[in-house]
């Protein structure tokens, strides 16, 4: 995923110390209930499209946006699934981010899935039953994304 302009800007001064970041994804889903994935460029795997906000931006803007960018898919927000803090994530440039994730659940209203930028190498519908390999993270997502339980986030608060 490129590096939007306004972190790199804080990364002129910021170096590679850890950096706080909201992030949003987004668990599409058709009328087929069928998930909507992309296969990163960076790293070759599966995931659910996601982004960091732009500066002034909701959430659910964001996800709307980095569904359309990465997989040309209109889709309307739903729902927020989860919200969570990431382990950090040291990248090979030795730069440090720990994001925030709030995930939506989507609607697809419109266009058709394809690679809509360099960010992705394919883009696909899937069978809940025919996922390709996901990470764990991806797998609750899901999961949360088709109950109809609250939005979940870690209890788990220390006293």
């Amino acid at each position: 995923m490129p590096t939007p302009d306004f972190i790199r800007e804080l990364r002129a001064t910021a170096g590679h110390q850890l950096l706080f970041l909201p992030g949003a994804s987004a668990v599409v889903l058709d009328e087929e209930n069928r998930v909507l994935l992309g296969r990163r460029a960076d790293n070759g795997r599966w995931a659910l499209p996601s982004g960091i906000p732009d500066p002034g931006e909701q959430p659910a803007e964001t996800v709307v946006r980095e569904v359309y960018e990465e997989t040309a898919v209109r889709c309307v927000p739903e729902r927020i699934v989860l919200v969570h803090t990431a382990e950090p994530v040291t990248y090979p440039n030795k730069d440090v981010c720990q994001f925030v994730d709030i995930c939506f659940r989507c609607r697809a209203v419109g266009g058709e899935a394809r690679v809509n930028d360099e960010e992705s190498l394919e883009v696909g519908w899937f069978a809940l039953d025919a996922l390709p390999e996901l990470d764990e993270y991806a797998l609750i997502r899901i999961k949360r994304a088709l109950e109809d339980g609250p939005t979940w986030f870690d209890p788990s608060v220390p006293e």
